[in-house]
């Protein structure tokens, strides 16, 4: 396919994810927009929210600034009318980089993956900037280099991705094809780059799994909580509707912060607190209905939980170990351990992502202080997987009976007995 052909194509493919994701924002504002205000709505204020929330939901922090009449009727501390928001829900995140992913890898397959991903990302910068110019609320704002800057990195990082992981399965007859080249100089060695992406994408799939997993029995046993919050914010159908909306776009982020707990470290909700497996310190929660979820309290054999990574680098490790064997070509214990590590320092590093993205500022205060810690989350995250896959991979395989060293067949074993 010729390079300009797919250079449009990427293109078209940058503008539809932004349109879908600035269309699922505006057009249940405009509902609201309706309902709420009337004949009186003032229609000029909806693109600028619908920008400035697309902005917040590509990792956009935003600062709040109450006016000040609200807060005197609110009866506010005025110190609680400037704060910084920016816990980034992570719902619209992850449909831009799924959807960028889809585009590179289509670029790939095309045969020049480079001019796409460029192509796509430069047209998305275009869309982010113009976004940004014309947005911009009053009460709610962005900083301008980071609405221009975060939603196309986003956009680049899926779409890279994407084409990255093509390439390598399918050839690209470009760069990715030299690296594999070079690798194939030494045979041993050449499937360990493969090898370490499969295994930590099935070792952080399984404890992303693990993590939904453990939102869902939470809403479960705390569903009560959660409607009682939701009851306590006495709101109208329209209320309800928002704060659904908003709670659904959180959602994965409260996912992200499951993954901290099931790792170990946790995270919190305010300055001094901790939610983790060891225990639990809160203070004073916002009257978030999602939060009802989390637990008040734990208990020490909670713990347990922190075999969940372990289990997923176990799987991963006899993941890779079973190709191995099966294509009978097991790698030396050199290029296995090195395959172990690189599966833990990416599970590691895709722990420390979601820590990043899922944490920052819930409010004013001490709620400026909200997530887990991408660090901690890396390091227990990287040696929990460390573990599991270390014991699967690096293990002594016992032969079968007829294997290398056994029998040829089963009339060779007879002849054995008898003897």
């Amino acid at each position: 396919m010729q390079r300009l052909l797919i250079v449009l194509l990427a293109a078209v493919d940058a503008v539809v994810a932004a349109a879908i994701g600035l269309a699922a924002l505006l057009a249940p504002l405009t509902v609201i927009w309706a309902v709420a205000f009337g004949t009186r709505a003032d229609w000029g204020a909806l693109w600028p929210a619908t920008a400035t929330l697309w902005q917040f939901g590509h990792g956009v922090p935003l600062a709040v600034s109450l006016p000040d009449a609200l807060v005197r009727s609110t009866g506010l501390d005025p110190s609680a009318a400037r704060f910084a928001l920016s816990v980034t829900p992570l719902l619209l995140l992850g449909f831009t980089a799924i959807f960028a992913a889809r585009s590179g890898r289509r670029a790939a397959l095309a045969g020049s993956w480079p001019a796409g991903v460029i192509g796509g990302t430069v047209v998305f910068a275009a869309i982010s900037a113009l976004t940004a110019l014309t947005g911009g609320l009053g009460v709610l704002r962005a900083p301008l280099w980071a609405a221009m800057l975060f939603p196309p990195l986003v956009f680049l990082c899926g779409a890279l991705a994407g084409a990255v992981a093509t390439a390598w399965g399918e050839g690209d007859g470009g760069i990715v094809d030299r690296v594999q080249d070079a690798l194939d100089r030494r045979p041993d060695w050449a499937p360990v780059p493969g090898d370490i992406v499969r295994g930590a994408a099935a070792a952080v799939v399984g404890v992303v799994g693990a993590a939904g997993l453990a939102v869902a029995v939470a809403a479960l046993v705390r569903g009560g909580q959660t409607v009682a919050l939701f009851e306590a914010l006495r709101a109208d159908g329209l209320g309800v509707v928002v704060i659904g909306l908003a709670q659904l776009a959180y959602l994965p982020t409260l996912v992200a912060w499951a993954v901290a707990w099931i790792a170990g470290p946790g995270f919190a909700i305010g300055a001094g607190t901790a939610v983790s497996p060891a225990g639990t310190a809160l203070g004073v929660v916002p009257s978030v209905p999602l939060l009802g979820l989390v637990p008040d309290s734990t208990s020490p054999w909670l713990l347990i939980v922190v075999l969940v990574p372990i289990a997923a680098g176990a799987f991963a490790g006899w993941l890779i170990r079973s190709r191995q064997v099966s294509a009978g070509a097991e790698a030396s214990f050199g290029a296995r351990a090195a395959t172990a590590v690189g599966i833990a320092v990416l599970s590691g590093g895709a722990g420390a992502l979601l820590a990043a993205l899922s944490r920052g500022s819930l409010g004013p205060g001490r709620l400026a202080v909200a997530g887990p810690e991408p660090g901690p989350v890396a390091l227990a995250l990287g040696l929990e997987v460390l573990v599991g896959a270390g014991i699967l991979l690096l293990a002594p395989r016992r032969r079968g009976l007829f294997g290398e060293e056994g029998f040829d067949d089963a009339e060779d074993v007879l002849r054995s007995e008898r003897v």
